[in-house]
């Protein structure tokens, strides 16, 4: 009953005219195009690019959200393109465009932002066909996805060591500070994983600036593009009822987007390899995690000041809970409404346990500032896993369980008649603890003792893609002509630094991924090609290291690895 009060709440809120056809945040070659759109001027500053999907034709008013320049030239004769429509237009019915993409790894997962594919090592494609009916104010999006990985079993955390006892060891130490506080398998079970999900599938009620529906599509909140703090498509997508902005909302102070979600999330159901592992004393290492759900609730809010274009302010907030810790009330079903504030520690609970009980939060504040005129945009993002004890506790320790986002984009025109540009960008992402959250015992982002599945949907991250306590420092370099984009992406990838510091604490031990990569995406007709091409040097591949006691300083033992992974696929739009 509390629950249909809420939903009732938030039809009162509705206002009264129609339309929307929403862009998938999977679909990156056209999310990237709107966004250099708008450096170049061509879209106006108050939209904000922080929150996915997008709606271009609510936003942007185009004709299609797929076809932004309008001319698309297609490859068959005939006049049908995948639209029919009558009453004049009241009823509409169009096929979404075909997508099928592959990738290869030769040695080890590369998972990141690639949505329902999973981290596998081997050949793993994915396809997707779907299309979108509307009629009046409702309007349905019906596209799922079909996975296929290898799954094929690769090097992961040490089985054996040269000394027995320090193995049994380190998989503790693993157990302990990873593996029993996140739901992250290595493999996801045995032999090839195959299977269909709802992919991009939502059915809506949409009403002039506000869209109301249920809805399977993933998300990305903040203005990072590379790594976001709270919300990406690292993994597949999750169940949720959605109360959103399809374009920004204009008052006499300014410009407003939002979205409110809450949804329901599983886990993987594939246990940690080697669970079975035991102490001197017959006990398991691994503690096994709930079959229960989980209730999501989250929220983010964009304000563009009427008197600063281009700049854009903003917060994020994330709930989730096991659905067999709710209670009746109804702060239960929106808890991102209730208070911050945690109370005193309590020293004989830890430093996890706070007011509100058996849930796990993540809350943080962003900014993005465009300058179309210089071809611009500088954003960031700071959060916090843990809520301060007081006002006392926010001055003396603000760094505390934090991490942030930063980032810039710069497009150098060149001097032709295709307005052809050059993008220089840098993306700085710091998850790992500081000095301050590992003397205090704060968790690894994303990782939890509350919530044992972490901060995780189906065995992927609901956040940032490098996972816990990483770091990673991108820099993209791109040549851009409208949709047509060639690039180079050279990155430092840290790999959870937290359970380095914590478990192993040798300096030479760093597991460090140095990268670089060719990538780029070209349209033809009604087709559009992207591809990637990545190598990658792991350095102590999993904190792996022939440690040489006679020499402290001596870093030349690590257990250093190549991995490739090459990616094609191809948009098929009717």
């Amino acid at each position: 009953m509390k629950f249909k009060n809420y939903l009732f709440i938030i039809i009162l809120l509705l206002s009264v005219q129609a339309f929307s056809q929403s862009l998938s945040t999977n679909f990156d070659v056209l999310e990237d195009y709107y966004r250099r759109e708008q450096l170049l001027g061509n879209i106006g500053t108050e939209y904000s690019f922080v929150s996915y999907p997008l709606f271009p034709v609510d936003a942007f008013g185009l004709d299609d959200a797929f076809n932004p320049e309008g001319h698309m030239d297609r490859m068959h004769n005939n006049n049908f393109d995948g639209t029919y429509s009558i009453d004049n237009g009241k009823f509409v019915f169009k096929l979404l465009p075909l997508v099928w993409n592959n990738q290869y790894t030769s040695h080890h997962p590369e998972s990141i932002n690639d949505g329902s594919m999973i981290p596998s090592k081997g050949y793993q494609t994915l396809f997707s066909p779907g299309f979108f009916f509307e009629y009046d104010h409702l309007s349905i999006t019906f596209q799922p996805e079909y996975i296929y990985a290898a799954n094929s079993e690769y090097e992961a955390f040490p089985l054996t060591r040269d000394d027995p006892e320090m193995a049994r060891i380190r998989w503790a130490r693993y157990f302990q500070h990873t593996l029993n506080y996140i739901d992250q398998p290595e493999l996801f079970g045995d032999g090839a994983y195959r299977k269909w999900n709802w992919g991009q599938s939502s059915i809506r009620l949409n009403f002039n600036t506000i869209s109301l529906g249920l809805s399977n599509e993933n998300m990305w909140w903040g203005p990072g593009m590379r790594n976001s703090l709270i919300m990406t498509n690292t993994g597949e997508g999750f169940v949720h009822f959605t109360l959103n902005t399809v374009k920004p909302i204009n008052t006499f102070i300014g410009a407003f987007e939002g979205q409110l979600v809450s949804g329901w999330l599983q886990g993987s159901g594939y246990a940690p390899y080697n669970k079975n592992i035991e102490d001197h004393y017959g006990h398991e290492f691994y503690v096994p995690k709930s079959d229960d759900g989980r209730y999501f609730n989250g929220i983010l809010l964009n304000y563009n000041p009427k008197w600063i274009p281009g700049l854009h302010l903003g917060l994020i907030r994330s709930s989730q809970i096991y659905l067999k810790e709710m209670g009746d009330a109804f702060i239960e079903y929106l808890p991102v409404f209730s208070s911050l504030k945690e109370k005193k520690a309590n020293p004989e609970e830890g430093e996890n346990h706070n007011n509100y009980d058996d849930r796990d939060q993540y809350y943080s504040v962003y900014m993005r500032y465009v300058w179309p005129e210089s071809h611009v945009e500088i954003y960031g993002e700071y959060g916090r896993s843990s809520p301060y004890w007081d006002k006392r506790d926010r001055i003396i320790q603000l760094e505390f369980s934090n991490a942030y986002n930063l980032g810039f984009r710069k497009l150098i025109m060149l001097n032709n008649k295709h307005n052809d540009n050059i993008g220089v960008g840098f993306e700085l992402t710091q998850l790992a603890k500081n000095t301050n959250s590992i003397i205090r015992g704060a968790r690894s982002w994303y990782a939890s003792a509350v919530v044992k599945h972490g901060y995780t949907h189906r065995g992927q991250l609901l956040g940032s893609g490098i996972g816990p306590g990483s770091n990673s420092q991108t820099i993209n370099i791109s040549w851009n002509r409208k949709i047509k984009s060639i690039g180079l992406q050279f990155e430092r990838y840290v790999h959870n630094n937290d359970f380095h510091l914590e478990a192993i604490r040798d300096v030479r031990q760093h597991w460090v991924d140095v990268s670089a990569s060719l990538n780029g995406y070209w349209d033809y007709k009604n087709m559009i090609f992207n591809f990637k091409l990545m190598t990658v040097s792991s350095k102590n591949y999993y904190w792996e290291f022939d440690i040489n006691p006679a020499d402290n300083w001596d870093t030349s033992g690590g257990n250093d690895v190549f991995n490739f992974q090459g990616q094609l696929g191809v948009m098929y739009r009717f």
